[in-house]
């Protein structure tokens, strides 16, 4: 293929702006797909993807398409996520991409993830082509939209197209600007072959499919290749292109074209996104440069309610992460749930994703502890900790200090929600540190705020304070030292490891106070009474008692001497005593989800 008459190319927006829906429209325009086959999303396969109407996962599909001029050209578009959770998702695409369409909605105009996606876009040097979206809508404000990213964005307003993604209007001068705009990539046949590794997923069939963009060189059906991260070689077995809906097998590909190679990878561990692809006989010097390292914001618990299925759930994670490279996860074990894992996502939506992949896709029935954040740890011996985990604390006399990550917050909002916004941000233990007008109408406020602050349910308070018109993006900034403690949850006596948590001293007893009556609401009663209490250390903060259930014993009792319905009910008490002493408590997942809830 001529590397001239390649574009590559993401669409990246906030969320909701239309992005998926315009990858439809230039499919349907570009004639990639027929009407017959046409359908919402069709670049989201996911079943999840589809129901919540949201991109999770960046998926790429290669277009045939004829210009004005007469000339064949070959598109490699790639639709990425919008919400925060997923940024990485969209910072790999823009690796394999030399241009982006900036999609902003023509009702809702610049909001957080559309200014954090076209910083991304210029830190990878990339032709942006902003496109407001949506102008048939009754309510769109062209003008506005226009002016924010002349003043936000430093866009000239001759370089903005304006189109209709659901009605179809202006995509033809969109695709042929895509042409003229966005440069071919650079590269040549003959330097020796690197190529980058972006995606991968695992087929029963065929093992690891590799999903992989050449820089240099070119890579051959047959040819043997090398992954230069793990230093293994692999023999090309199938090689190919996607196409809408299915995948195509070519016998070569070049500088600048992105596609797939089946080499019989039957370990899924061998393969790592941001990798290079090399020839096995004639390796490049130097590899590329890759991924930068991403961490995890927000850690939880995974744990499979039958111990039977531990195996089965190590197996379903090592085929998630290798299509899902931001998720990471360890084993640990609790004394309450047994063995599982410790699971790090991007943030709260990211978690709920992946458990929810997880109990989909491979059958798995899940408790899942709550979410909390890292901490770091300087101990009176001189080390320093990072404890993901609440019951990996040192005990208290051995802390010296104890600092939680921040993060800078930036919150778009309507003009008029900038109170109850700021209210928030301050209920929150936010720093408030400024306020933009962007227009008349919108206002951007910076805060800096711990992130445990946010992880819980910050994104739907905030969506509920301002009536869902605000949006927010963040950034981690480092560690802060505060007044940070561990709180205890005890049933029965017993520590339960899971629902511990840790958080600002000043809250602490109110925390406590107020998880204890959700559990007490959630557990179910039992025969025996259920003590729950808070501690902080050996001291008691808060207690709350789940009364037992009682069995009327004295009901064939009818006439006779007292001393019967007695003798009955002093042996139900012996009974109860020791049904106390030797009785566990069966405590639900909406328990260990209680912890979200303390506010």
């Amino acid at each position: 293929m001529d590397k001239q008459k390649i574009r590559n190319f993401s669409i990246i927006a906030h969320i909701d702006h239309g992005k998926s829906t315009l990858a439809d429209r230039i499919l349907e325009f570009t004639g990639a797909i027929s009407s017959r086959e046409l359908k919402a999303q069709i670049l989201d396969s996911m079943e999840l993807e589809r129901e919540r109407g949201i991109t999770i996962k960046a998926s790429a599909v290669r277009i045939d398409y004829r210009a004005e001029d007469g000339e064949e050209y070959v598109f490699n578009l790639i639709d990425t996520p919008g919400h925060v959770d997923f940024s990485y998702e969209v910072s790999r695409s823009l690796t394999a991409c030399e241009g982006v369409l900036l999609i902003i909605d023509a009702a809702q105009g610049v909001e957080a993830q559309t200014l954090a996606n076209t910083y991304l876009a210029l830190e990878h040097d990339l032709e942006i082509i902003p496109v407001i979206n949506k102008i048939d809508l009754p309510n769109a404000d062209i003008p506005k939209v226009t002016h924010q990213l002349e003043h936000i964005l430093g866009v000239l307003p001759e370089e903005i197209l304006l189109c209709s993604a659901k009605d179809g209007t202006g995509i033809k001068d969109l695709v042929e600007n895509i042409i003229t705009r966005i440069p071919p990539p650079p590269g040549d046949t003959d330097n020796q072959l690197q190529a980058l590794v972006f995606d991968s997923v695992y087929d029963t069939y065929r093992g690891v499919i590799v999903y992989f963009r050449v820089m240099q060189g070119e890579i051959k059906k047959g040819m043997i290749v090398r992954m230069m991260g793990r230093q293994s070689d692999y023999e090309v077995r199938d090689l190919g292109v996607f196409t809408p809906g299915r995948m195509n097998s070519t016998d070569a590909l070049g500088p600048g074209e992105v596609g797939y190679f089946v080499g019989n990878i039957k370990t899924i561990r061998d393969v790592v996104m941001g990798d290079t692809i090399t020839v096995a006989g004639n390796p490049c010097t130097k590899p590329l440069a890759g991924y930068k390292e991403i961490h995890p914001m927000v850690f939880c618990g995974l744990y499979p309610t039958e111990s039977s299925e531990y195996e089965l759930l190590q197996e379903a994670l090592d085929k998630l992460k290798l299509n899902d490279a931001s998720f990471h996860y360890e084993p640990e074990n609790s004394p309450a749930l047994g063995f599982g894992y410790r699971c790090g996502f991007l943030g709260l939506l990211h978690m709920e994703i992946v458990q929810e992949r997880l109990e989909r896709e491979f059958n798995l029935d899940l408790v899942t502890t709550a979410p909390n954040v890292i901490y770091e740890v300087k101990t009176t011996k001189g080390k320093t900790l990072y404890v993901e985990n609440p019951s990996n604390l040192p005990p208290t006399t051995e802390i010296l200090t104890i600092a939680e990550p921040r993060i800078r917050l930036t919150v778009i909002t309507p003009a008029q929600f900038v109170g109850a916004v700021m209210k928030l941000g301050m209920d929150r233990r936010g720093d408030y540190k400024g306020i933009e007008y962007l227009d008349e109408t919108q206002a951007m406020l910076t805060f800096e705020m711990p992130l445990n602050e946010i992880v819980l349910d910050f994104y739907d308070r905030l969506k509920s304070v301002s009536r869902g018109y605000a949006s927010m993006d963040y950034e981690h900034i480092g560690y802060r030292e505060d007044k940070m403690i561990k709180v205890d949850i005890l049933i029965n006596g017993e520590r339960i490891d899971a629902l511990s948590f840790i958080c600002h001293q000043e809250s602490a007893a109110s925390r406590g106070r107020n998880l204890g009556a959700r559990l007490r609401k959630t557990i179910n009663r039992q025969l025996f009474q259920i003590a729950i209490q808070a501690a902080i250390g050996g001291k008691i903060i808060a207690r709350e008692s789940i009364s037992a259930l009682r069995k009327d014993v004295t009901a064939k009792c009818y006439g006779g001497d007292i001393t019967r319905k007695r003798k009955l009910l002093e042996k139900q008490k012996k009974g109860k005593k020791h049904m106390k002493q030797v009785g566990n408590v069966r405590i639900p997942q909406e328990a260990f989800m209680a912890v979200l809830k303390t506010d």
